[in-house]
C-alpha cells in the first residue's frame, strides 16, 4: 500500500536547477524519481548522495522524452518504484538559438518535442497516478514564454505553449490535480553553444530590479511551495525573476 512520504518525479533532474528541485523536496522527506537523458554520471551521483542521507529515498531513471513512449515508461517506472505518484515536475528542457532566417523544420521539431510534448505526455500518463493522490503537476516555464527574446523564437514559442498547456490541463485535472508553472528569469547562465559573454550579462543584470541573477535555490524554494502549501492554486504561474519583467 502507498505510504504518506510524497514521491516526487523531477525531469532533467541530474544538473542545474533540476538536480536543485531534486534536493530541496528531499530535504523536506520526499522520496525522489531522478529522470535524466543523458547526464547518467550527474544523476549517478546526485542519486548517491541522496541516499546517503536517506536510504533507499532516490532512484534515477533514464529517459528520451522526445518521444511519447518513453514519457509512457518513465512514468510507468516511476509509479512501480514505489507504488504511487504525487508530484510530476516538468523540468527538462532545451534552449539554444533558432535565428529566423536559419532556422530548420529539425531545430522546431526538436525544441517542441522537447519543451512542449514531453509535458503534454508526461502528465497524461502520470494523471492517473496523480488523481489518486490528490498531487499535481508543476512546469518550468520562462518569462520569455510572454516577452519573446530575439534570436530564440522556437524556444520562445515553445515556453508560450507551455503556459497555456499550464492553464488547459489545471481546467481538465481539477479538482483532483493542480497544475501550476514557475517561469523563471536569469537564474544559471546558459552554458555551451549558447553560453553568454560577461558583457551580455551585465547587461542583463542591469535591467533586473534587485540588481543580481537569481540562484536555483530560488527556484527550487517556488517549486517547494506549488507542492506543499499552494492547496488553492491551480492554473497560475509564478514568476521568478528578480523583477526583470517590469523593464521589458
Amino acid at each position: 500500500m502507498p505510504d504518506k512520504t510524497q514521491v516526487a518525479l523531477i525531469t532533467g533532474a541530474a544538473r542545474r536547477i533540476g538536480a536543485e528541485i531534486a534536493l530541496t523536496l528531499h530535504t523536506v522527506g520526499m522520496k525522489v524519481i531522478l529522470h535524466y537523458n543523458r547526464s547518467c554520471a550527474e544523476a549517478t551521483e546526485l542519486c548517491n548522495a541522496l541516499n546517503i542521507k536517506r536510504p533507499e529515498s532516490a532512484v534515477i531513471c533514464q529517459a528520451d522524452l522526445t518521444q511519447t513512449i518513453p514519457c509512457q515508461r518513465l512514468i510507468a517506472d516511476a509509479v512501480a518504484q514505489w507504488g504511487q505518484l504525487d508530484i510530476l515536475i516538468n523540468n527538462a528542457s532545451c534552449f539554444y538559438r533558432t535565428p529566423l532566417e536559419r532556422a530548420t523544420e529539425e531545430d522546431w521539431q526538436y525544441v517542441m518535442d522537447s519543451n512542449l510534448k514531453a509535458p503534454y505526455f508526461l502528465s497524461q500518463a502520470a494523471a492517473p497516478y496523480l488523481k489518486r493522490q490528490q498531487g499535481c503537476i508543476i512546469n518550468m516555464t520562462d518569462i520569455h514564454g510572454e516577452r519573446p527574446m530575439e534570436g530564440y523564437s522556437i524556444y520562445c514559442i515553445s515556453k508560450a505553449g507551455l503556459l497555456m498547456q499550464t492553464k488547459a490541463l489545471a481546467k481538465e485535472l481539477g479538482p483532483s490535480v493542480r497544475v501550476n508553472a514557475v517561469s523563471p528569469g536569469a537564474i544559471s547562465w546558459p552554458e555551451g553553444d549558447s553560453a553568454l559573454d560577461e558583457i551580455v550579462k551585465q547587461h542583463i543584470i542591469n535591467k533586473i530590479t534587485l540588481q543580481r541573477s537569481g540562484m536555483p535555490q530560488d527556484i527550487a524554494k517556488a517549486v517547494l511551495f506549488l507542492a506543499t502549501q499552494a492547496d488553492y492554486m491551480t492554473g497560475q504561474v509564478m514568476i521568478v525573476d528578480g523583477g526583470r519583467t517590469l523593464s521589458i
